[in-house]
Protein backbone atom coordinates (compact mmCIF):
# COMPACT_ATOMS: atom_id res chain seq x y z
CA UNK A 1 0.00 0.00 0.00
CA UNK A 2 1.43 3.34 -0.89
CA UNK A 3 1.02 6.02 1.69
CA UNK A 4 -0.17 8.86 1.00
CA UNK A 5 -0.18 12.53 2.60
CA UNK A 6 -2.51 15.49 1.85
CA UNK A 7 -0.71 18.58 0.72
CA UNK A 8 -3.57 21.62 1.24
CA UNK A 9 -2.38 25.06 0.59
CA UNK A 10 -4.66 28.25 1.09
CA UNK A 11 -6.36 29.48 -1.87
CA UNK A 12 -4.92 33.35 -1.71
CA UNK A 13 -3.13 34.53 -5.06
CA UNK A 14 -0.58 31.79 -6.28
CA UNK A 15 1.87 31.73 -3.67
CA UNK A 16 0.84 28.95 -1.49
CA UNK A 17 0.35 26.96 -4.01
CA UNK A 18 3.61 27.53 -5.98
CA UNK A 19 5.81 27.00 -3.23
CA UNK A 20 4.15 23.50 -2.20
CA UNK A 21 5.41 22.25 -5.66
CA UNK A 22 8.67 21.31 -4.22
CA UNK A 23 7.26 19.59 -1.08
CA UNK A 24 5.23 17.77 -3.55
CA UNK A 25 8.28 16.69 -5.41
CA UNK A 26 9.72 16.06 -2.23
CA UNK A 27 7.34 13.38 -0.88
CA UNK A 28 7.39 11.78 -4.16
CA UNK A 29 10.65 11.03 -4.51
CA UNK A 30 10.75 9.66 -0.93
CA UNK A 31 7.92 7.25 -2.07
CA UNK A 32 4.66 9.12 -0.36
CA UNK A 33 1.73 10.00 -3.12
CA UNK A 34 0.68 13.35 -2.71
CA UNK A 35 -3.00 14.08 -2.48
CA UNK A 36 -3.54 17.86 -3.62
CA UNK A 37 -6.01 19.44 -2.10
CA UNK A 38 -7.35 23.09 -2.01
CA UNK A 39 -9.72 25.37 -4.10
CA UNK A 40 -10.10 27.43 -7.11
CA UNK A 41 -6.76 28.94 -8.92
CA UNK A 42 -4.68 27.09 -6.24
CA UNK A 43 -5.80 23.73 -6.91
CA UNK A 44 -5.81 24.44 -10.79
CA UNK A 45 -2.46 25.02 -10.63
CA UNK A 46 -1.42 21.70 -8.53
CA UNK A 47 -3.68 20.28 -11.29
CA UNK A 48 -1.59 21.45 -14.12
CA UNK A 49 1.71 20.55 -12.65
CA UNK A 50 0.89 16.97 -11.28
CA UNK A 51 -2.01 16.03 -13.14
CA UNK A 52 -0.97 12.38 -12.29
CA UNK A 53 -1.89 12.81 -8.63
CA UNK A 54 -5.16 12.36 -7.12
CA UNK A 55 -6.80 15.46 -5.91
CA UNK A 56 -9.15 16.73 -2.91
CA UNK A 57 -11.48 20.16 -3.95
CA UNK A 58 -11.94 21.96 -0.05
CA UNK A 59 -14.43 24.55 0.83
CA UNK A 60 -13.10 28.29 -0.22
CA UNK A 61 -12.72 30.65 1.96
CA UNK A 62 -13.81 33.44 -0.51
CA UNK A 63 -10.81 35.92 0.30
CA UNK A 64 -11.26 39.20 -1.63
CA UNK A 65 -10.68 42.54 -0.76
CA UNK A 66 -9.90 45.92 -2.13
CA UNK A 67 -9.53 48.47 0.42
CA UNK A 68 -8.93 47.14 3.98
CA UNK A 69 -7.74 43.17 4.48
CA UNK A 70 -7.98 43.55 8.27
CA UNK A 71 -11.65 44.83 8.16
CA UNK A 72 -12.64 42.91 5.21
CA UNK A 73 -11.60 39.31 7.62
CA UNK A 74 -13.16 40.83 10.35
CA UNK A 75 -15.96 40.96 8.82
CA UNK A 76 -15.99 37.91 7.12
CA UNK A 77 -14.92 36.01 9.66
CA UNK A 78 -18.17 33.88 10.68
CA UNK A 79 -18.27 32.89 7.49
CA UNK A 80 -14.22 31.94 6.81
CA UNK A 81 -14.95 29.76 10.16
CA UNK A 82 -17.68 27.71 8.17
CA UNK A 83 -15.69 27.22 5.69
CA UNK A 84 -12.79 25.91 7.98
CA UNK A 85 -15.49 23.86 9.71
CA UNK A 86 -16.29 22.16 6.22
CA UNK A 87 -12.90 21.92 5.27
CA UNK A 88 -11.88 19.85 8.45
CA UNK A 89 -15.13 17.52 7.54
CA UNK A 90 -13.96 17.18 4.10
CA UNK A 91 -10.49 15.72 5.16
CA UNK A 92 -11.71 13.73 8.07
CA UNK A 93 -14.21 11.66 5.44
CA UNK A 94 -11.51 11.35 3.07
CA UNK A 95 -9.14 9.69 5.85
CA UNK A 96 -11.63 7.72 6.84
CA UNK A 97 -12.50 6.05 3.61
CA UNK A 98 -9.01 6.06 2.33
CA UNK A 99 -6.65 4.57 5.56
CA UNK A 100 -3.52 4.74 3.52
CA UNK A 101 -3.24 8.42 4.29
CA UNK A 102 -0.12 8.68 6.92
CA UNK A 103 -0.06 12.66 7.20
CA UNK A 104 -1.29 15.84 6.58
CA UNK A 105 0.51 19.34 5.44
CA UNK A 106 -1.45 22.46 5.41
CA UNK A 107 -0.26 25.53 4.10
CA UNK A 108 -2.47 28.16 6.25
CA UNK A 109 -5.81 25.83 5.70
CA UNK A 110 -6.91 26.00 9.66
CA UNK A 111 -9.17 22.58 9.21
CA UNK A 112 -6.87 20.53 7.38
CA UNK A 113 -5.54 18.75 10.47
CA UNK A 114 -6.77 15.44 12.93
CA UNK A 115 -6.48 14.09 15.88
CA UNK A 116 -5.57 10.69 14.38
CA UNK A 117 -2.46 10.78 11.83
CA UNK A 118 0.38 13.79 12.19
CA UNK A 119 -0.47 17.19 10.90
CA UNK A 120 1.80 19.71 9.62
CA UNK A 121 0.98 23.41 9.81
CA UNK A 122 3.84 25.57 7.25
CA UNK A 123 3.54 28.92 7.55
CA UNK A 124 6.03 31.79 7.35
CA UNK A 125 3.81 34.30 8.95
CA UNK A 126 3.93 33.40 12.87
CA UNK A 127 3.34 37.18 13.86
CA UNK A 128 0.35 38.27 12.40
CA UNK A 129 1.14 41.70 11.77
CA UNK A 130 -2.26 44.41 12.17
CA UNK A 131 -1.13 47.40 14.23
CA UNK A 132 -2.63 47.93 17.30
CA UNK A 133 -4.28 44.94 17.40
CA UNK A 134 -1.28 42.85 16.42
CA UNK A 135 -0.89 41.10 19.62
CA UNK A 136 -4.13 39.72 19.67
CA UNK A 137 -4.21 38.54 15.82
CA UNK A 138 -0.76 37.06 16.67
CA UNK A 139 -1.75 34.99 19.77
CA UNK A 140 -5.04 33.87 17.84
CA UNK A 141 -2.47 32.39 15.17
CA UNK A 142 -0.30 30.71 17.12
CA UNK A 143 -3.17 29.42 19.12
CA UNK A 144 -4.21 27.83 15.98
CA UNK A 145 -0.50 26.39 15.39
CA UNK A 146 -0.38 24.99 18.38
CA UNK A 147 -3.21 22.65 17.13
CA UNK A 148 -1.25 21.35 14.88
CA UNK A 149 1.50 18.26 15.75
CA UNK A 150 4.53 20.60 13.94
CA UNK A 151 5.32 24.27 12.03
CA UNK A 152 7.28 24.33 9.44
CA UNK A 153 8.60 27.90 8.53
CA UNK A 154 9.87 28.19 4.96
CA UNK A 155 12.82 30.22 6.30
CA UNK A 156 16.64 29.94 7.89
CA UNK A 157 16.75 29.50 11.73
CA UNK A 158 17.97 33.76 11.74
CA UNK A 159 14.35 34.28 9.36
CA UNK A 160 16.91 35.76 6.51
CA UNK A 161 13.84 36.97 4.67
CA UNK A 162 10.43 36.64 6.45
CA UNK A 163 12.29 39.17 9.61
CA UNK A 164 9.81 39.15 12.91
CA UNK A 165 6.97 37.16 11.02
CA UNK A 166 8.65 34.30 11.79
CA UNK A 167 9.32 34.79 15.51
CA UNK A 168 8.31 32.27 17.71
CA UNK A 169 7.04 33.53 21.44
CA UNK A 170 5.02 30.32 21.94
CA UNK A 171 7.02 27.32 23.32
CA UNK A 172 4.04 24.41 22.73
CA UNK A 173 4.98 24.94 19.13
CA UNK A 174 7.55 22.39 17.61
CA UNK A 175 8.72 24.80 15.48
CA UNK A 176 11.34 23.43 12.14
CA UNK A 177 13.13 25.90 9.63
CA UNK A 178 13.46 24.24 6.56
CA UNK A 179 15.04 26.57 4.72
CA UNK A 180 14.19 29.27 1.65
CA UNK A 181 11.36 27.32 -0.31
CA UNK A 182 11.46 27.39 -3.98
CA UNK A 183 10.53 25.25 -7.48
CA UNK A 184 13.03 26.39 -9.26
CA UNK A 185 16.83 26.10 -9.76
CA UNK A 186 19.43 28.24 -10.67
CA UNK A 187 21.66 27.88 -14.32
CA UNK A 188 23.33 30.32 -16.04
CA UNK A 189 20.94 31.78 -18.86
CA UNK A 190 21.71 34.56 -21.50
CA UNK A 191 18.95 37.96 -20.30
CA UNK A 192 17.21 38.66 -23.25
CA UNK A 193 13.71 40.18 -21.20
CA UNK A 194 14.26 43.84 -19.72
CA UNK A 195 11.59 43.77 -17.36
CA UNK A 196 9.36 40.75 -16.14
CA UNK A 197 6.26 41.99 -14.44
CA UNK A 198 4.82 39.13 -12.53
CA UNK A 199 0.97 39.78 -11.20
CA UNK A 200 -0.82 37.66 -8.43
CA UNK A 201 -2.57 37.85 -5.29
CA UNK A 202 -6.15 38.40 -4.62
CA UNK A 203 -8.79 39.88 -7.02
CA UNK A 204 -9.57 43.17 -7.42
CA UNK A 205 -5.91 44.20 -6.59
CA UNK A 206 -4.59 42.01 -8.91
CA UNK A 207 -6.52 43.29 -11.65
CA UNK A 208 -6.19 46.67 -10.65
CA UNK A 209 -2.32 46.48 -10.43
CA UNK A 210 -2.18 45.31 -13.97
CA UNK A 211 -4.23 47.49 -15.43
CA UNK A 212 -1.98 50.34 -14.12
CA UNK A 213 1.29 48.71 -15.01
CA UNK A 214 0.21 48.41 -18.69
CA UNK A 215 -0.37 51.78 -19.30
CA UNK A 216 2.97 52.29 -17.28
CA UNK A 217 4.96 50.12 -19.70
CA UNK A 218 3.61 50.85 -22.36
CA UNK A 219 5.94 52.42 -25.00
CA UNK A 220 9.00 51.20 -23.07
CA UNK A 221 11.74 50.41 -25.27
CA UNK A 222 13.13 47.21 -24.03
CA UNK A 223 11.40 44.36 -23.76
CA UNK A 224 8.66 43.81 -21.48
CA UNK A 225 6.63 40.65 -20.61
CA UNK A 226 4.18 40.64 -17.78
CA UNK A 227 2.68 37.25 -16.70
CA UNK A 228 -1.44 37.49 -15.49
CA UNK A 229 -1.00 34.87 -12.88
CA UNK A 230 -4.64 33.90 -14.54
CA UNK A 231 -5.05 29.77 -14.38
CA UNK A 232 -7.11 29.45 -17.53
CA UNK A 233 -7.82 26.14 -19.77
CA UNK A 234 -5.05 26.99 -21.86
CA UNK A 235 -2.07 29.35 -21.61
CA UNK A 236 -1.92 31.82 -24.13
CA UNK A 237 0.18 34.68 -25.53
CA UNK A 238 -0.26 38.32 -26.96
CA UNK A 239 1.22 41.34 -27.98
CA UNK A 240 -0.42 44.17 -26.37
CA UNK A 241 0.88 47.87 -26.92
CA UNK A 242 4.43 46.53 -27.12
CA UNK A 243 4.19 44.09 -24.05
CA UNK A 244 4.20 40.32 -24.30
CA UNK A 245 1.40 39.03 -22.25
CA UNK A 246 0.87 35.36 -20.68
CA UNK A 247 -2.04 34.13 -18.79
CA UNK A 248 0.02 31.58 -16.92
CA UNK A 249 3.33 29.68 -16.84
CA UNK A 250 3.95 26.62 -14.75
CA UNK A 251 6.76 26.03 -13.38
CA UNK A 252 9.49 25.06 -16.14
CA UNK A 253 8.52 27.93 -18.87
CA UNK A 254 7.90 30.65 -15.98
CA UNK A 255 11.66 29.68 -14.45
CA UNK A 256 13.08 29.97 -17.85
CA UNK A 257 11.64 33.21 -18.16
CA UNK A 258 12.69 34.64 -14.86
CA UNK A 259 16.09 33.41 -15.64
CA UNK A 260 15.92 35.70 -19.16
CA UNK A 261 15.22 38.49 -17.16
CA UNK A 262 16.89 41.57 -15.63
CA UNK A 263 14.85 42.84 -13.52
CA UNK A 264 11.25 41.71 -12.09
CA UNK A 265 8.28 44.19 -10.56
CA UNK A 266 5.95 42.27 -8.85
CA UNK A 267 4.33 41.59 -5.03
CA UNK A 268 6.39 41.57 -2.46
CA UNK A 269 4.30 38.14 -1.48
CA UNK A 270 6.68 35.91 0.83
CA UNK A 271 6.92 33.06 -2.17
CA UNK A 272 7.93 35.68 -4.54
CA UNK A 273 10.77 37.08 -2.55
CA UNK A 274 11.85 33.00 -1.89
CA UNK A 275 11.74 32.55 -5.83
CA UNK A 276 13.46 35.39 -6.46
CA UNK A 277 16.29 34.81 -4.04
CA UNK A 278 17.32 31.32 -5.24
CA UNK A 279 17.28 32.62 -8.55
CA UNK A 280 19.28 35.56 -7.33
CA UNK A 281 17.04 38.34 -9.47
CA UNK A 282 16.93 41.94 -8.82
CA UNK A 283 13.26 42.91 -7.72
CA UNK A 284 11.54 46.05 -7.55
CA UNK A 285 8.03 45.55 -5.23
CA UNK A 286 4.96 47.08 -5.03
CA UNK A 287 3.29 45.69 -1.15
CA UNK A 288 -0.29 45.19 -1.64
CA UNK A 289 -1.74 48.52 0.27
CA UNK A 290 -3.27 47.52 3.70
CA UNK A 291 -1.92 44.17 3.27
CA UNK A 292 0.93 44.50 6.36
CA UNK A 293 2.63 41.40 5.46
CA UNK A 294 3.31 42.30 2.49
CA UNK A 295 3.91 46.30 3.12
CA UNK A 296 6.50 44.76 6.41
CA UNK A 297 8.50 42.42 3.57
CA UNK A 298 8.95 45.25 1.57
CA UNK A 299 10.44 47.47 4.20
CA UNK A 300 12.68 44.53 6.09
CA UNK A 301 13.89 43.91 2.00
CA UNK A 302 14.68 47.90 1.59
CA UNK A 303 16.38 48.46 5.04
CA UNK A 304 18.90 45.23 4.44
CA UNK A 305 19.16 47.35 1.01
CA UNK A 306 18.47 43.90 -1.16
CA UNK A 307 15.42 45.22 -3.03
CA UNK A 308 13.46 48.71 -3.57
CA UNK A 309 9.58 49.37 -3.33
CA UNK A 310 7.16 51.63 -3.83
CA UNK A 311 3.21 51.76 -3.56
CA UNK A 312 0.93 51.69 -6.67
CA UNK A 313 0.28 55.21 -6.55
CA UNK A 314 3.94 56.37 -6.51
CA UNK A 315 5.57 53.68 -9.07
CA UNK A 316 6.44 54.70 -12.31
CA UNK A 317 9.18 53.34 -15.29
CA UNK A 318 11.70 56.06 -13.03
CA UNK A 319 11.50 53.83 -10.05
CA UNK A 320 13.47 51.11 -11.47
CA UNK A 321 16.56 53.22 -11.80
CA UNK A 322 16.73 52.94 -7.85
CA UNK A 323 17.65 49.27 -8.54
CA UNK A 324 21.13 50.28 -9.19
CA UNK A 325 21.51 51.21 -5.36
CA UNK A 326 20.29 47.40 -3.96
CA UNK A 327 22.35 44.51 -4.08
CA UNK A 328 19.40 42.28 -5.26
CA UNK A 329 18.14 38.43 -3.48
CA UNK A 330 20.35 36.00 -3.09
CA UNK A 331 19.69 32.40 -1.29
CA UNK A 332 21.35 28.78 -1.30
CA UNK A 333 18.90 26.31 -2.98
CA UNK A 334 17.29 24.32 -0.19
CA UNK A 335 17.68 20.71 0.06
CA UNK A 336 14.70 19.34 2.29
CA UNK A 337 16.02 17.06 5.36
CA UNK A 338 14.62 13.31 4.85
CA UNK A 339 14.49 13.87 8.65
CA UNK A 340 11.00 16.02 8.42
CA UNK A 341 8.96 12.54 7.07
CA UNK A 342 9.86 10.83 10.34
CA UNK A 343 6.70 12.47 11.69
CA UNK A 344 5.10 10.24 9.85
Amino acid sequence: MVKKIIVAPLNWGLGHASRCVPIIHFLIQNKYLPVLASDGAALDLLKKEFPELPFLELPTYQIRYKKNLKWSLFLKGPKIWRAVKAEHKVVSNYIEEHPEVVGLISDNRFGVKSPNIPSVYLTHQVQVLAGIATFFTSFIHQKIIAGFDQCWVPDTVDSSFSGKLSHFKNSNIQVKYIGVLSRFKKRSVVQTIDVLILLSGVEPNRTLLESRLKKLFQGYPGKVVMVLGKIEAEQKTFQENGIEIVNFLLTKDLEDKLLQTKTVVCRSGYSSVMDLAILEKKAFFIPTKHQSEQEYLAYFLKSSERAPFQTEETFTIESLDELINYKGLKASETKLDKELLSLF
